[in-house]
């Protein structure tokens, strides 16, 4: 997968509630710097009466003619808006049934048209019957329409008036005043299909930082903001509050759309100040450019000099929640294009360098370093990075390495390993083209130095191979690495577990998609509690009975409401003394970027309250042939364990 390329502007849309003339409010919305509008489907006065009431029998055309515009203006300009005076949950049963008619005519049309996305407004959380029938539209169409759930990020008073009067025709049930509820709700009862997302609109007043943060793991497509958010600044141009700034700007990570509705309350200035201004935070955020007091500035003069996004964030562009299975390099040999990709990571080998660095002060004295010097191994050399490292380190430390033994069992590898040797390194490095664990070394390593390491720190295998190459080890020899834990915590992402759903194999059982670990670079999700240490493997491994199989129960604590989707995966590496590697968010290794993290997915999406417990229990299980993982949740209620006996993923030895 090449990474995306990054848009050069937001895309911003103009919401319209009633629109007498549809192309000449979408040449207005144009002029003024908009790319699409939102247009109700039909005239919201326009009330369809089919069961019963004065307008049943009404003559005429449903709405505009689809001939007013091109077929690629309806499919690239315009979105849809269902009719607000829809009640598909009402108590009444006429007014039910004829929502339900009206509502099926306006969704049918919009397909007709083509439109590229529907808005559909929630207005409390009781939208049970509105979810069948969207569902219903959904698996009888073929057009691949998207549908946007329009969610206020707060419940208002209207709202709850709404709710209350529903509640008293409707026996009495009790409402939740949280809107992700209302979400979560519905999305669940359309099995979480991904034609269907959110668009948020910002309300006035925001909940707390926490309840918003859940957003950040859920589908939206597109941000709604009315203009009365906006300020004004000194010099009378529209602005947003310092809070509403930093919450979009978090938004903006998801790459949403915006819509802007409302009157133009600034009408010196016009309405192209405030798309202007919304694509003027949407640069900076992007940039990663902090507001504060620049954040009254006018348009027109744009930073000119703005820094790059971090190493990490660069090479991750276009990865976002794509997911890719774990390498197996000891099963299959790594292409060409692997290793170059990892190769250019410009903080991994200059960590393995330090350490490098410091455990040959450590073996050889400064009133030893003309006469002593070591003999060190670099297992698994790959196309000879690690060898690069050790011979700088050597230099650095004036220290000398006697000889360099590069083992690799990758046949082309080896190609480039022997032509550098020849071409750069001369007779101090030895190329063994073996299986580490097979070759029989005619010397005993003073250092042992290798990267076996993968997201979940053993899932490659290092354990075994280390343990099976640390027979050419000195016994008081070095190895670097010498020791790594996995870390797990819980984690929220209907992205994930969509791409997970539908990543088929056609020679597998369905649940065996969520019976395997992914890499993965986590972003549109939500991590629910700090990671916490899993296994840990030391280097060399002097047990009397060496045994890497492990079993671990982990109990983490839920702040808000949540769903939980599976379980994120990091490691950490101490490559000698105080020299360490990590993808662990808290301490992450800066601008590294060799590892993304790995995901353990679940079957079944798992709701939790404030308060829930959840623990997992998780297994590392041995064969003489392969290795797997198994995990199962236990708290708050018990699902079965995943991946039992490697039925569906396992590691080869």
């Amino acid at each position: 997968m090449s990474p995306a390329r990054m848009a050069t502007r937001v895309s911003c849309g103009r919401d319209f509630h009633c629109v007498p003339d549809s192309n000449r409010v979408l040449d207005t919305a144009c002029k003024a710097g908009f790319d699409y509008v939102c247009l109700p489907i039909v005239n919201p006065r326009y009330k369809r009466e089919k069961v019963q009431g004065p307008a049943k029998n009404r003559p005429g055309a449903l709405t505009r003619s689809d001939l007013c515009m091109t077929s690629s203006d309806w499919g690239s300009l315009i979105v849809g808006k269902t009719s607000p005076w829809l009640q598909l949950d009402s108590a009444v049963d006429h007014i039910r049934k004829n929502s339900e008619i009206a509502f099926k005519e306006e969704l049918n049309y919009a397909s007709h048209l083509g439109l590229p996305a529907v808005l559909i407004p929630m207005k409390n959380g009781n939208m049970m019957n509105m979810a069948r029938s969207l569902n219903e539209h959904i698996q009888g169409g073929f057009f691949q329409q998207q549908f946007w759930m329009h969610v206020p990020t707060m419940n208002s008073a209207d709202c709850v008036e709404d709710i209350v009067e529903g509640e008293e025709r409707d026996g009495g049930r009790q409402p939740s005043d949280d809107t992700w509820e209302w979400w979560n709700t519905f999305r669940t009862m359309c099995d979480s299909n991904k034609r269907i997302s959110v668009a948020l609109e910002l309300t006035e007043d925001l909940p707390p930082y926490s309840s918003l943060q859940r957003w950040l793991a859920e589908p939206v497509k597109a941000v709604i903001i009315s203009t009365s958010l906006f300020l004004t600044n000194k010099k009378g141009y529209p602005v947003l509050s310092k809070t509403h700034q930093g919450y979009l700007r978090s938004l903006f990570k998801l790459d949403v759309q915006l819509i802007l509705t409302g009157v133009d309350r600034h009408p010196e200035k016009g309405i192209h100040s405030y798309q202007q201004y919304l694509d003027h935070l949407w640069q900076v955020g992007n940039k990663a450019v902090a507001l504060e007091t620049k954040h009254e500035m006018y348009i027109d003069h744009l930073w000119q000099t703005q820094p790059t996004p971090d190493t990490v964030t660069q090479f991750a562009k276009g990865y976002e929640d794509y997911l890719q299975c774990p390498l197996q390099p000891l099963m299959d040999n790594l292409e060409s294009q692997t290793y170059e990709i990892f190769e250019k990571d410009p903080i991994k080998y200059s960590q393995y360098q330090k350490a490098v660095y410091y455990a040959l002060l450590d073996k050889i004295k400064p009133e030893d370093k003309e006469t002593k010097s070591v003999v060190l191994m670099v297992v698994g050399a790959g196309r000879g990075p690690l060898v690069r490292a050790s011979l700088a380190a050597s230099r650095q430390a004036d220290r000398k390495i006697s000889k360099l033994y590069a083992v690799e069992k990758n046949p082309n590898a080896v190609v480039t390993l022997e032509n550098l040797r020849d071409e750069m390194w001369g007779d101090q490095v030895e190329v063994i083209s073996c299986d580490m664990r097979l070759w029989q070394a005619p010397v005993k390593a003073d250092i042992l130095v290798s990267e076996l390491l993968g997201s979940f720190g053993d899932n490659e295998l290092s354990p075994e191979c280390l343990d099976g190459a640390q027979r050419f080890l000195k016994e008081d020899g070095i190895s670097i690495p010498c020791e790594y834990t996995s870390y797990l915590a819980p984690l929220q992402s209907s992205k994930l577990y969509n791409e997970v759903r539908t990543t088929k194999d056609k020679d597998k059982p369905l649940e065996s998609n969520f019976e395997m670990p992914y890499v993965v670079r986590l972003h549109n999700c939500q991590i629910l509690d700090n990671p916490k240490p899993v296994f840990q493997f030391h280097h060399p491994n002097r047990d009397e009975v060496i045994d890497n199989s492990r079993f671990l129960s982990l109990e983490f604590n839920i702040e808000n409401t949540a769903i939980l989707h599976g379980f994120a995966g990091y490691f950490d590496a101490r490559l000698f003394g105080d020299v360490y590697l990590s993808i662990v968010p808290e301490t992450h290794s800066p601008g590294m970027f060799s590892w993304f993290p790995i995901l353990f997915p679940i079957k079944t999406p798992m709701y939790l309250k404030v308060g829930d417990k959840v623990e997992v229990d998780f297994w590392r299980r041995v064969s003489e042939k392969n290795v797997w993982y198994e995990w199962s949740v236990r708290k708050p209620y018990p699902m079965p364990i995943h991946n039992p006996k490697g039925r569906s993923y396992t590691i080869g030895l």
